[in-house]
């Protein structure tokens, strides 16, 4: 039998360990752009981690394993989630890895092929991360059983009762992606603050499992302007004005990228062990946090890059998807190439 204050001294280190690992994004830079003295995107100051900045970056591979069978994305809707809004989200994770035949009705740039990049990167046994990316089955929690304000841990907590629920549960698969997308009346740990959104996995003492899963609220209500950048624009930014998102949705538009950006870095480093920059796995640089903020040829600071526009409505995007849908999403890090790599960058048309 464990000691009592062995278990709460562990306790307390997983408490104060979660809000740094697989630390999250957002897709602002917000330190430089506070202290600006002028609007402009040079007064914005540029991130190190702008497009082509391969002198900067030391990414390794720290010998732990990437998803490479088949990734099923169970989505866990948390809160109240209009059908519409559902269907974007759905869209854009079938848009990852389409059908032969949907895939050739996707005109180019596409979600597709945005996750080639994400593709190149492999394990110790050689394997890549996977092409196969499903939409799995879904959980709905319109009730917020756990609350309108969750912890770190309580996201935990709402892939328990996902996988653990009497009726319907989840599959528990250590290949799958959990993926717990917040309602816009939900509050969340750092979120706004610190974070958009972030990936790790779960405890077996929480969960009952180790299962990668990733967390992205709607920022519609909260902070567009942090989190659904460049569809909302800080105050302090007077000169700039948003892009319209390409499915009508500030909130949702937004919330595309970040999953895209997630899922991105849970496949490429699952258990916090595989592909990261810096020394601490505790608070680790991953392949999309190189590129935070880059959409397209020339991005970096305050510059998303140079983005394609919808002839009808306006719209800003950077890849097709399934149904005729639009998403901007942002680059990652490309290994082969060492910069970050999008498929809508100019090089490539």
């Amino acid at each position: 039998m464990r000691h009592p204050g062995v278990l709460l001294l562990l306790v307390a280190l997983v408490l104060a360990t979660i809000p740094l690992l697989a630390a999250a994004w957002r897709p602002w830079p917000p330190t430089a752009a506070r202290n600006a003295t002028a609007p402009g995107a040079s007064a914005l100051g540029a991130s190190k981690k702008f497009e082509g900045s391969s002198e900067l970056v030391k990414l390794q591979y720290h010998m732990g394993p990437v998803l490479s069978g088949t990734i099923t994305v169970h989505p866990i809707w948390y809160g109240a989630w209009p059908a519409a809004q559902k269907r974007t989200i759905r869209a854009f994770l079938r848009s990852l890895s389409p059908s032969p035949a949907e895939a050739a009705r996707i005109p180019p740039p596409t979600v597709s092929a945005w996750w080639r990049t994400v593709r190149l990167y492999t394990d110790q046994t050689a394997a890549n991360v996977s092409a196969a990316v499903a939409l799995g089955r879904e959980k709905s929690d319109a009730r917020m059983s756990r609350g309108a304000r969750l912890s770190r841990l309580d996201i935990q907590a709402v892939v328990r009762d996902a996988v653990a629920a009497r009726t319907r549960p989840l599959p528990a698969d250590s290949g799958a992606a959990y993926l717990v997308l917040t309602a816009p009346d939900v509050a969340v740990q750092d979120f706004c603050g610190q974070a958009c959104g972030f990936h790790y996995f779960t405890f077996p003492s929480v969960v009952g499992y180790t299962l990668p899963y990733a967390w992205v609220g709607n920022s519609a209500r909260r902070c567009p302007e942090v989190c659904a950048y460049p569809f909302a624009v800080p105050a302090y930014v007077p000169s700039r004005r948003p892009q319209a998102p390409p499915n009508g949705d500030v909130g949702v538009d937004g919330m595309v990228s970040v999953i895209a950006h997630e899922l991105a870095e849970l496949a490429s480093n699952p258990l916090a062990n595989a592909w990261y920059a810096g020394s601490d796995p505790s608070f680790p640089t991953e392949i999309a946090d190189l590129c935070e903020g880059i959409y397209g040829t020339g991005g970096g600071g305050a510059y998303t890059g140079q983005l394609l526009t919808d002839a009808r409505s306006g719209a800003s995007y950077n890849v097709n998807g399934a149904g005729g849908r639009k998403f901007l999403v942002q680059w990652v890090w490309d290994p082969v190439l060492s910069y970050c790599s999008g498929p809508n960058a100019l090089d490539h048309q």
